[in-house]
This record gives structure tokens, C-alpha cells and sequence, in this order.
């Protein structure tokens, strides 16, 4: 039966918002506004952390790798979201959505362990102070990138592949503005099940275990904290973790909606929205709240405009 219903095609068709056709010019100018802050906002955070020496230290070393991810990350799916948003034509090719999907996954997934070894570092920092420097140099920084990001290309490259050796029918309509895998999933038509359950192990190993050790580095922290003394030296040291904190519970709120809750018809058209909020807004926030509460990169940034004026 499954031979006999499969339809061959050789594209997908990207239906992102389609059902606000009288807003799709607005749209274009809102989300290209955004892509264009992303770019200059993270782009101007990597170049204020990267030529200012006050701020050589492993902590911006993370911080530039989490702008230049940002601006990777976004730029997987942003582009092909705003010519959609002006094309009749929105289709993306079956190697073009695995592509996609595929480096969306590697870069989402490296962000995930960035954020915990931003964590990491913050617990080093705070609570083992005098071993800071000893334990938290460049060598283990850079590593720990290359460490990451190899781990992410590794996981994904099987879920990806499970995906796409499936057959397709029916419908080639992705109710979303990227190839995610649980739309494209919804299209297969055979069993599925190996694909659900590698999905659950990647979650648990991506999403769910680095965010306990986010937790778990936070529990800590806290602790260390509140042992202080002195109100203003819980204040002071509390600020140099709290705009990573508040990215956390940005990227990793919206983004285990979206994998962790269970699957219909009418959770997909939730999740598309949280899809947006971690896979855009996130990004662009991101350069936000490091600069407006970072003392630190404030004074890098008025040092800079001021020679620059």
C-alpha cells in the first residue's frame, strides 16, 4: 500500500506564514530589519570582545563563538524566509531541505553546548576563583569549540539521513518557515519509529542533559553567592552570569516547547511560533542583553565609538 500511495517529488513547498498573504510585504521589512541587526549586532560584539585587550579572557573567547553562531545559525534560514515571503514560488529542493535542516541542527546543537560551557565558565569563575586562569585557559576553550561542534556534525549527520531515505507522499506542504524535522517528518509515509526514537535520544543528549548541567552549574553558583558576606559583592558577582542566564531560559524555554512537547495538529502551529522565538529572536537578543547588562562591553563599546567620533 505504501508503494502504491507514494507520490515521487523533488521539492518540498515552505508554506512559513502564508496564511497572512496581506502581510507578507510588512513581514519582509520586519524580518529583514531583524537579519540585518543580528548581522551588525553580533558582528559588532565579536569585533568590540575581539580588539579591545580588557576583554581577552575565556568568557569573551565563548561569547565571540556564540555571536559568530548566532549569525551562522540564523542565516541557515532567514534568507530563504524572506525571498518566500515575496515569491509565488516557495519551494525548496529535497537536497536543499536536507541541507538545511541538517546545518540548522549542527549549529542549534552546538549552541546548546556552548551555553553550558558559558556555565561552565561562570562556575569556574565564581567558585573556584583561584583556579580560574589554571583551568579555564585558551587551549580548553578552543577545544572545547572544536570538541562541540564535532559532536554535532557527528549526531546529525544519522538523523538527518534516517529522515531523508524515507519515502514521501501526499502532501509536499511543510507547515513551517524551515525544514524542521518534526514537519518533515509528518509527510513519511512508512514507519517511523527509529526516526522518533533517535529523535528522543539527540533531545536528551542535546537539549534535556546540558540543560540540567546548566542547572546543576546555577545551583552552585548560587550557593557560592548567597555565602557573600557583603550585598554588593553578591550583586556585582551575580551580574557577570546574569545576561548568560537570561539567554538560557530564552533559547532553552522556547526550544523544549518545541521538542519535547507532544506532537498534533494544533501543538505544530504553536511550535511554529516558538520555532521563531529561539531561531531569530533569540539571536537577536542576544547582543542586547550582553551589552546593556555588561558593564565591561558598555565601556568596550563607548571606548570605540568615542575614537571612532
Amino acid at each position: 500500500m505504501i508503494k502504491e500511495n507514494q507520490t515521487e517529488f523533488s521539492d518540498f513547498i515552505l508554506l512559513g506564514y502564508s496564511e497572512f498573504p496581506v502581510l507578507q510585504v510588512l513581514l519582509f521589512v520586519v524580518f529583514l530589519f531583524i537579519y540585518v541587526g543580528i548581522i551588525l549586532g553580533n558582528g559588532l560584539t565579536i569585533y568590540v570582545t575581539l580588539t579591545d585587550a580588557a576583554l581577552d579572557s575565556p568568557m569573551y573567547f565563548l561569547l565571540r563563538k556564540l555571536s559568530f553562531l548566532e549569525i551562522c545559525y540564523t542565516t541557515v534560514t532567514l534568507p530563504k524566509m524572506l525571498v518566500n515571503f515575496l515569491a509565488e514560488n516557495k519551494t525548496i529542493s529535497f537536497v536543499g531541505c536536507a541541507v538545511q535542516m541538517y546545518f540548522f541542527f549542527v549549529l542549534a546543537s552546538t549552541e546548546c553546548f556552548l551555553l553550558t560551557a558559558m556555565a561552565y565558565d561562570r562556575y569556574v569563575a565564581i567558585c573556584h576563583p583561584l583556579h580560574y586562569k589554571l583551568i579555564m585557559n585558551k587551549e580548553l576553550c578552543l577545544r572545547l569549540v572544536t570538541g562541540l561542534l564535532t559532536v554535532s556534525m557527528s549526531v546529525h549527520v544519522g538523523q538527518v539521513y534516517l529522515l531523508f531515505t524515507l519515502p514521501f507522499c501526499g502532501s509536499r506542504e511543510i507547515n513551517y518557515f524551515f525544514c524542521d524535522l518534526p514537519p518533515v517528518l509528518k509527510l513519511a509515509c512508512a514507519d517511523i519509529f527509529l526516526n522518533e526514537v533517535y529523535m528522543f535520544v539527540a533531545t536528551i543528549v542535546i537539549l534535556i542533559l546540558p540543560f540540567f548541567l546548566i542547572i546543576a552549574s546555577y545551583v552552585k553558583i548560587i550557593s557560592t553567592i548567597l555565602r557573600m558576606p557583603s550585598v554588593e559583592g553578591r550583586k556585582k558577582v551575580f551580574a557577570t552570569c546574569s545576561s548568560h542566564l537570561i539567554m538560557v531560559s530564552f533559547f532553552y524555554g522556547s526550544a523544549t516547547i518545541v521538542y519535547v512537547s507532544p506532537r498534533s495538529k494544533e501543538t505544530m502551529g504553536i511550535n511554529k511560533w516558538f520555532a521563531l522565538f529561539y531561531s531569530i529572536f533569540v539571536p537577536m537578543l542576544n547582543p542586547i542583553v550582553y551589552t546593556l547588562r555588561n558593564k565591561e562591553v558598555k565601556i568596550s563599546m563607548k571606548k570605540l565609538f568615542n575614537r571612532k567620533s
